[in-house]
């Protein structure tokens, strides 16, 4: 007989793009709820319980209208508030929001940006241990044309990859952290400032060398930051041709190194 272990159901990219004067705040969110009262819908189409995931969607955009704040955590924290007050039945709400990021480009214009946005999750329980919280920024691409080496590693009869001693390097980097409380949270732009300058001032001996260098960074500048984590892919480029004072690079073909790293103070 087969028993269900789980079973969670939502809503997913739910855009927002909230304008109250000349401010535009944008964000795309996901809701998703799944306790014991829901598996009726799934073993005898028992929906009676069920909220639909359109009423999520139009539930989101209503506090969504309500939400004057910045930050994104702020608007999942109302989210699950008011949605766990209107569904009783409901105990869990998991969100996630990721920044749709504009930047002003002068009065009311605003340019649509694509990478290095702001991300955060929320899971809140109506008994328990009410909020788990997280922070982060993914898509954050950074380059540099020098400063890093690779060298030192096993060399056996798989071995190709030669020896760098300076190269360029070109990552793709997500970054997740928690907070120690959520009324005091690091400023993710502030963060982002920190890899960014750690990345330009740290000659590494390798990517995981440099993404501890920027955990161990931002924790101790950070005191609100419990933990960190990192998953930065390789992505150096290809050398196509070269010259004594110059080299043309391609975009490297899949797959891609992948490093990750995760640190708690």
């Amino acid at each position: 007989m087969a028993e269900p272990v789980s079973v969670s159901y939502g809503k997913g990219a739910v855009s927002v793009y909230r304008i109250e004067g000349d401010r535009l705040f944008a964000a795309e969110i996901a809701l998703v709820i799944g306790d014991e009262v829901f598996v009726p819908s799934y073993t005898e189409g028992d929906n009676s319980l069920v909220v639909a995931t359109d009423s999520m969607k139009n539930f989101i955009q209503k506090v969504a209208l309500d939400f004057a704040g910045e930050a994104l955590e702020d608007l999942l924290h109302a989210i699950a508030g008011s949605f766990l007050e209107r569904y009783e039945h409901v105990q869990t709400v998991k969100l996630t929001a990721t920044e749709l990021a504009f930047e002003r480009r002068g009065g009311l214009v605003h340019q649509r940006l694509y990478d290095d946005t702001a991300w955060a999750s929320l899971v809140s329980k109506r008994e328990g241990p009410s909020t788990v919280e997280r922070s982060g920024r993914r898509g954050l691409h950074l380059v540099k044309l020098s400063g890093s080496s690779f060298a030192g590693f096993v060399r056996d009869e798989h071995t190709t990859l030669p020896e760098s001693f300076d190269r360029p390097l070109f990552v793709h980097m997500d970054v997740m952290w928690e907070n120690a409380g959520a009324r005091k949270r690091a400023d993710g732009l502030a963060l982002r400032e920190s890899f960014i300058s750690t990345f330009a001032d740290f000659e590494s001996a390798s990517i995981q060398h440099l993404v501890h260098e920027m955990g161990v960074r931002a924790l101790a500048e950070f005191p609100e930051l419990a933990s960190i984590s990192f998953r930065a892919e390789n992505r150096l480029w290809d050398t196509a041709q070269t010259a004594d004072a110059a080299a043309v690079y391609t975009d490297a073909r899949p797959p891609y190194g992948l490093i990750e790293l995760a640190l708690r103070r």
